[in-house]
């Protein structure tokens, strides 16, 4: 079969290779989608510390049982499923607090397991112990199934930011994970949601899609000042930075109404994890700036039935659908933004 497979930063070769086997307490399934994303893409330039080459990547994955190992109960040839990404072991102190998300012993398909830029892959034994295979739908296609990974991070984001009803909703990086979070604060009542980016060109065609009640383009201006003029002065009750940008977590924190929440939902390089911080604005407006960290398996679940349920419409978002052996010019076209979602279909 062929795989996508990490040796080094710059180099992923496609590769024959012997089909896997389930183990015990295993899955094998036959790949249908596999999306892309940034992390796959800062990936292939600088490697990652968890991976240890080679290692077939891809980590947003839906597909195909065809074999199961012994001790598997519930699942059969032909049934068709999503796999989860981050895993988390399900008995350390943090699990046990229902806390799965941020599991000090999480493993991820694709790093530490070999993920989905594969015709074939075995889905480890780890992930069904923490209930981590989901059953795709009805009326969910396999390349909508793949985009429920990306989605449970913006479920958990969200949860943790606690979008709700009537609020002004500020969401600053509009690339697949921005177009999500319009959709999701939409289903979670939110009043109004103004979507914001340097790149004009990934902004109109993000905005030609999710409709913001007002598309911004962060670098015509100031963001802030353009902002509290759309929310009347008071400013955004949520402000979501879906972008790896130190000056968006600024101007979040600048820009936020009283009481307001801010999500750094996207982290920050990890040579430059340093931003300045007005203390006395989170302190006199009373500020909550929380993390967010993936997702967890239930996370996973409810994102595919909001899929299936059409509360947050996927399907138009994946622009782009390549097959495995362009895997290498699918990271092309995320790395420069030129699409919202890229799904392969080996």
């Amino acid at each position: 079969m062929k795989v996508a497979r990490f040796h080094a930063p710059g180099d992923i070769r496609l590769e024959d290779s012997p089909e896997p086997v389930a183990g015990p307490g295993e899955v094998k399934i036959r790949v249908r989608n596999c999306s892309t994303c940034g992390t796959d893409a800062k990936i292939y330039r600088f490697g990652h510390h968890h991976i240890r080459p080679p290692r077939v990547m891809g980590h947003e994955i839906a597909g195909e049982v065809v074999a199961v190992g012994d001790g598997v109960t519930g699942w059969s040839a032909g049934d068709r499923v999503q796999v989860i990404a981050a895993i988390p072991c399900g008995a350390c102190e943090e699990c046990r607090r229902g806390h799965l998300t941020v599991c000090p012993n999480q493993e991820s398909m694709g790093y530490h397991y070999d993920g989905g830029f594969a015709e074939y892959m075995v889905v480890p034994a780890k992930v069904l112990r923490v209930n981590g295979l989901n059953r795709i739908p009805d009326g969910v296609g396999y390349a909508e199934a793949s985009v429920a990974e990306p989605l449970a991070c913006v479920l958990n984001g969200q949860e943790l930011v606690r979008v709700g009803a009537g609020d002004d909703v500020v969401v600053i990086g509009s690339g697949p994970i921005g177009c999500l979070h319009v959709r999701l604060a939409r289903a979670r009542g939110a009043a109004r949601v103004f979507l914001a980016d340097i790149n004009a060109d990934r902004l109109a065609m993000a905005a030609d899609l999710v409709r913001p009640d007002e598309a911004i383009r962060a670098g015509d201006g100031d963001l802030v000042d353009t902002v509290l003029k759309l929310t009347g002065g008071r400013g955004p009750d949520v402000v979501i930075t879906a972008a790896a940008s130190g000056a968006a977590q600024e101007q979040a924190i600048q820009m936020a109404a009283r009481q307001g929440r801010i999500s750094f939902f996207g982290g920050l390089p990890k040579d430059a994890p340093i931003i300045r911080c007005d203390s006395n604005l989170v302190h006199y407006r009373e500020l909550t700036i929380v993390g967010a960290n993936g997702s967890s398996p239930a996370h996973n679940a409810e994102a595919l039935r909001l899929i299936a349920e059409g509360a947050v419409p996927v399907a138009d978002l994946i622009t782009h659908r390549l097959p495995l052996d362009r895997v290498l010019d699918g990271i092309g076209i995320v790395t420069r933004g030129e699409a919202i979602k890229v799904t392969v279909e080996p």
